[in-house]
């Protein structure tokens, strides 16, 4: 068998909505878009949703609409993609990075609180695989700190505290304690990049939570503006009678989402329910099947909360970064491609140029030098599953 790590799930209905959209004469930013932000805040059970070109995108405006900058701190996990910190770079802002707790993939909480200074103005948690963070814990941790907060601007003045951003590129339908991810924290960004879930084959989705004294319309209305040069209307409205004059507010960014990528969306959204519940089914299977074996598995279903489910990420216990790269390489000669989530940032080059050391964030090594990611998505039949799972195996077998 050949099995792809993680290729995109379209079907047809996906196909006749793309080729509606091109019919329609209207391709970019336009009716479907902004249905598909409905129904995201809908599923999110958020009063608005935003949808632009990516989850970069929607972290990196963001930062912005707060008004983070030059002399502001933004706090993230070491253990995360390049994306995640390279929007606090973009804005200006100065990176600080946190280890994870102990064998955990989450950040130490414990180190993240003691992180918080008075130029902190933004805690990025990384809902990393699909599984939500401790949310108690952080709203204790930024409520612990209101007395430092010292904010910038009348947003940051409303929220009163650090905000929290989520990550949630990987997490969109995880549930934590009843609530959606999109609800929870202050703003989630959302990924719907080829190998997410949902897909619109790029792009993303900005929510957030009501802020007291804040208009969501107002809100949106801004990143409206970010995303489309600051243009005081956007290309539909001009579409109206005599409606062709505008303004420029600011000499502001150009990352908005097409009504072709939308309309993937809207189809994807339609199937969503199916597509989590098949995913479910594929990791239940390999729990079972993994365990006997010494190996850890990501969690992704507590009585706290269900995962999206959107990476299964295996650690072999007492092995090594070299061992680990063995059993990738023999997988990949049975035909199954496997993947590594993530090197640590102070592992990558440009955070070593920025003065990041692994040596300084030891358990973030450790969670990767024995890290595999199996394949898991919804083009998987049980066939394949069954083949992914025998051929780990042997594999473990074979070079133990």
């Amino acid at each position: 068998m050949n099995i792809p790590f993680s290729p995109p799930d379209i079907g047809e209905e996906e196909i006749k909505e793309v080729i509606d959209t091109l019919k329609s004469g209207w391709i970019t930013t336009g009716p479907k878009t902004k249905l598909f932000e409905q129904k995201i805040a809908q599923y999110c059970h958020t009063n608005r949703a935003v949808c632009l070109n990516s989850a970069t995108a929607c972290m990196e405006t963001t930062l912005r609409i707060l008004g983070v900058g030059p002399g502001a701190e933004v706090i993230t996990t070491a253990y995360t993609y390049t994306a995640t910190a390279s929007v606090v770079c973009h804005v200006g802002a100065k990176l600080v990075l946190v280890d994870t707790a102990p064998d955990s993939f989450q950040m130490d909480y414990e180190q993240l609180e003691k992180a918080v200074t008075e130029r902190t103005k933004v805690i990025i948690p990384v809902e990393l695989g699909g599984v939500v963070c401790d949310y108690d814990r952080l709203f204790q941790i930024v409520e612990s700190k209101r007395d430092l907060f010292k904010p910038k601007g009348e947003l940051q003045k409303k929220i009163g505290r650090v905000i929290l951003m989520a990550d949630g590129a990987h997490a969109f339908g995880a549930k934590w304690k009843g609530r959606m991810c999109g609800e929870i924290a202050d703003f989630t960004c959302f990924s719907f990049h080829a190998v997410k879930n949902l897909t619109t084959a790029e792009g993303g989705a900005v929510t957030w939570k009501d802020i007291s004294g804040v208009d969501n319309e107002e809100l949106y209305k801004q990143y409206m503006l970010m995303s489309l040069h600051g243009q005081s209307k956007d290309a539909l409205a001009k579409t109206k009678l005599g409606a062709w004059e505008y303004d420029i507010v600011a000499p502001y960014y150009k990352c908005n989402m097409t009504d072709i990528m939308a309309s993937i969306g809207l189809i994807q959204l339609k199937r969503y329910p199916d597509i989590l519940r098949r995913r479910r089914e594929l990791i239940e299977g390999y729990d079972k099947a993994f365990s006997d074996l010494p190996v850890e598995r990501l969690v992704h279903f507590t009585e706290d909360g269900a995962s999206s489910g959107h990476l299964y990420l295996v650690r072999l216990i007492g092995k090594s970064r070299e061992f680990t790269n063995q059993v990738i390489t023999a997988m990949a000669e049975e035909g199954v491609a496997v993947n590594v989530h993530y090197k640590p940032l102070p592992l990558l080059t440009a955070y070593k140029n920025m003065g990041f050391d692994i040596k300084d964030y030891p358990n973030a090594y450790h969670m990767f030098e024995n890290e595999i990611t199996l394949p898991l998505h919804t083009c998987l039949t049980d066939e394949q599953a069954a083949y992914v799972i025998n051929t780990f195996k042997k594999v473990w077998t074979d070079l133990c």
